[in-house]
């Protein structure tokens, strides 16, 4: 997501420049608030945040963008592997227009997500950072937690201060751990710091389950016209951290972004992540998988997991544009050794629309089946997923849709769960909406998150996601939990449907001229969104 306060620096000039000749067209937060709840779904509905703990101004004097108070955006989750009850989530605090936000909030949950008490790491100056710790930083995005084989949680987030990637500015990945779950947090370790160039984005971390003296990290970092993978590891259990390095390195007009890494149950890391190219006419986006044997220390060569072509969201009634996945996607491991994969892509609809695509791995990584629409209204777009396999096998996928769009005013959305047993037969469950998408945080396009959370606490699917509220309020959006049980056999409810997965498994389709334009300007949108205009 764009994080940083900034003109765009040459080294996205660069990599932009191929796209543009091809072209550009186409189309604590308190706990237990008593503020009203959107309309009722099916299902149990918990919210996470109030109105915004930071007073304005706490992280001091800055160059430029709009704060946007009481906003919550992008959470994530984790439950612990050793007991489905204890769920902790973060997420951006107060979120600003050009990049980042105030910092980073959390809570933890040892009900399932029925409760919550929030809390938060010393990232930034608002949460607690200071200069001596070497944490005074103004911003912070991309909340990601984990929890690892002995209850120990960890978070991860981008620290940066100042107009980034000129000189003065400053930019970090920092590492939190609790030892009291989620409670309370040391303080942050740095994995690495730059000043100026480089930039590094996007992280993500992984508490090993089957080990808990392993911790990984992984992000891209953004320098000289180039962006590729960096990694480090803990050995014990995050209290030390090896030297940040490069395990992969895409080359000139090119660069990795959303690095994750997943863990089989014997072990074996998979990292994955989205390569983009650009070099002369050929654009590119592609989904890709590295593999490691020994926790780390080596890595194979990537290989291709699928081409990708997202077209991006936006208003269909106004054109204003939505910030959302595109280009990106999420992995998830299940403990029967499937993976599974979920991102944007067109191919369903002939390029006219984005919906949910889904490939899954039964040998490792090592192959992957073709892609099918999960997204069970075709003719509308959808947008920013997320995947978790549950430890019986099924798999949840969560979505936001666009199918209760009018043509009024505002952008009525919605959030969907689709499960699945066996990956042909899908119930549906509302989450959350319809809410005005057009009120969330203006991030280069309507903003509640490039990704959303979900896991399971037993049978139940419990997604962590956010939706807009009333900023007249002070409380411009705010996250929410819900927990989502099998059905009782023989029943079913309002918000719940069983159907069959959309179409059969598709390859990406011809590109025509438009579509090779529509694609190149989803591509130069995912890689200017890293750069506030």
């Amino acid at each position: 997501m764009p994080r940083h306060p900034m003109p765009v620096p040459a080294y996205a000039v660069a990599l932009l420049a191929a796209v543009l000749a091809v072209g550009c067209g186409g189309g604590g937060g308190s706990s237990g608030s008593t503020d009203p709840i959107p309309p009722p779904t099916a299902v149990p509905q918990v919210r996470l945040t109030g109105i915004s703990p930071f007073p304005d101004g706490c992280e001091g004097p800055v160059a430029s963008g709009t704060a946007y108070a009481g906003s919550e955006v992008e959470p994530h989750v984790a439950v612990d592997p050793t007991n489905p009850n204890h769920l902790v989530a973060a997420w951006q605090q107060d979120r600003w227009s050009n990049g980042g936000a105030r910092g980073l909030r959390s809570a933890a949950s040892f009900d399932g997500g029925r409760t919550w008490a929030g809390s938060a790491a010393a990232f930034t100056l608002c949460t607690g950072g200071d200069s001596a710790a070497g944490t005074d930083f103004q911003r912070a995005s991309d909340p990601w937690v984990s929890i690892g084989a002995d209850g120990v949680v960890h978070q991860i987030a981008i620290g940066f201060s100042g107009v980034s990637q000129t000189p003065g500015s400053i930019n970090a990945v920092l590492a939190s751990r609790s030892t009291d779950g989620g409670r309370t947090w040391s303080a942050p370790a740095t994995l690495i710091r730059d000043e100026g160039l480089p930039f590094n984005d996007k992280e993500s971390l992984t508490a090993d389950p089957t080990d808990a003296r392993f911790v990984y990290a992984i992000w891209d970092r953004l320098a000289a016209g180039r962006g590729p993978t960096w990694f480090t590891r803990s050995t014990d259990g995050g209290a030390n951290w090896e030297p940040a390095r490069s395990i992969y390195d895409p080359g000139p007009g090119r660069q990795t972004i959303n690095n994750q890494i997943v863990v089989l149950p014997d072990g074996t890391l998979v990292a994955f992540f989205t390569r983009l190219i650009a070099l002369g006419s050929i654009v590119q986006q592609s989904l890709m998988t590295m593999r490691s044997n020994d926790r780390g220390a080596t890595w194979s060569a990537p290989e291709a997991l699928s081409a990708v072509q997202s077209r991006g969201t936006r208003d269909p009634d106004t054109g204003a544009l939505v910030r959302d996945a595109a280009n990106l996607g999420t992995i998830a491991a299940g403990r029967n050794g499937q993976l599974a994969a979920v991102w944007q892509d067109a191919r369903f609809s002939a390029g006219l629309r984005d919906g949910i695509a889904l490939a899954r791995s039964f040998d490792g990584g090592l192959t992957w089946t073709v892609p099918v629409a999960v997204n069970q209204v075709p003719g509308v777009a959808a947008f920013v997923p997320s995947v978790h396999i549950r430890d019986d096998g099924a798999i949840g996928v969560t979505y936001h849709d666009l199918r209760d769009n009018t043509p009024g005013a505002g952008l009525p959305t919605s959030v969907w769960l689709v499960e699945t047993a066996d990956g042909t037969t899908w119930r549906e469950t509302r989450l959350a909406g319809p809410f005005d998408l057009a009120a969330a945080p203006n991030a280069n396009g309507y903003f509640l998150g490039d990704y959303t959370g979900l896991v399971s606490s037993g049978a139940t699917f419990v997604p962590v996601y956010a939706t807009t509220q009333d900023a007249k309020t002070g409380d411009q959006t705010d996250v929410f939990a819900s927990l989502v049980s099998p059905p009782a056999a023989g029943t079913s409810t309002k918000a719940d449907s069983t159907v069959a997965t959309i179409g059969p498994p598709r390859e990406p389709i011809v590109l025509t001229p438009e579509l090779e334009e529509a694609f190149a300007r989803s591509v130069r949108l995912t890689i200017e969104r890293r750069f506030a205009r």
